[in-house]
């Protein structure tokens, strides 16, 4: 088989510059082309780490990069502005603002914080016309009532990543027009509330990712996790829509091309 040959998808949200690549960063992005993966996205989580995520991407013609302040590291990091983001944004491979949001699992005494950097996340997604990439755990009363309050003053697009909270969240962003990101989690035996929120939504608004090097698929969980690997969350997929692999990764890419509509633009200078 060729590289023409294979069934084509999208990594729509990874994490390469963490150290758990650093030995073979080169080698993981070769594997994830091998299987079909063409695209990465890379995240990064705090705004001091821009220019090592901008270099990786600028390095590696498959991946393009995020950049946003994690919810979880909001109270430790400096308050982002509008401005800041913005200006990384000028950048030809910054395809998505995030990840922002709102986390109660692990830093619920760090929310008042949260919810200020929130909102300058989302008036950056306003204002460039890039998705809005969003983290949200424990956390869903709050987070729907953000987005839609939010969404009411003014129109932006996002992606909910790594999808794994309640109905009513996925209903209200779903409503927004907003996307659902499906992860190594929707594998699980035990996921099958997860799996069950997909099946209902639109398959016109889903997103395979891997968040790697997290939450790595079956037949690999419990060990890093590689954008190679979105190939199994996709299967699993395709299952969930009652749809062949190949119809389901070609709808994932077009959702991608739609939503990172500037990745889908990119034309690398010769």
């Amino acid at each position: 088989m060729t590289a023409s040959d294979l069934i084509q998808i999208t990594d729509s949200h990874c994490h390469l510059d963490f150290p758990d690549f650093d030995a073979e960063r080169p080698e993981v992005i070769a594997r994830a082309l091998e299987v079909g993966v063409t695209r990465m996205v890379t995240i990064c989580t705090r705004l001091k780490n821009e220019p090592q995520v901008r270099a990786i991407a600028e390095a590696h013609a498959p991946v393009f990069y995020a950049a946003g302040t994690h919810p979880m590291s909001a109270a430790d990091e400096p308050m982002t502005t509008v401005e800041e983001l913005v200006a990384m944004a000028q950048h030809p491979k910054f395809v998505g603002i995030g990840e922002t949001g709102l986390d109660y699992h692990y830093t619920a005494d760090s929310a008042a914080v949260q919810k200020q950097s929130l909102p300058i996340h989302i008036e950056a997604a306003r204002q460039t016309g890039l998705p809005l990439i969003i983290h949200s755990r424990d956390a869903d009363a709050d987070m729907a009532d953000i987005l839609t309050s939010e969404h009411a003053n003014g129109a932006f697009s996002c992606v909910m990543h790594c999808y794994t909270s309640g109905p009513d969240l996925a209903k209200a962003a779903l409503d927004l027009g907003f996307y659902l990101s499906m992860s190594g989690i929707a594998t699980f035996p035990k996921s099958q509330e997860v799996r069950d929120i997909f099946a209902a939504a639109p398959v016109e608004r889903v997103l395979v990712e891997t968040d790697s090097p997290y939450l790595a698929p079956k037949p690999f969980r419990g060990k890093r996790n590689e954008p190679g690997y979105t190939v199994h969350t996709a299967k699993v997929g395709a299952e969930v829509f009652g749809m062949d692999f190949a119809d389901f990764a070609a709808q994932t890419q077009a959702n991608f091309d739609r939503l990172f509509w500037k990745a889908a633009q990119f034309k690398a200078v010769a």
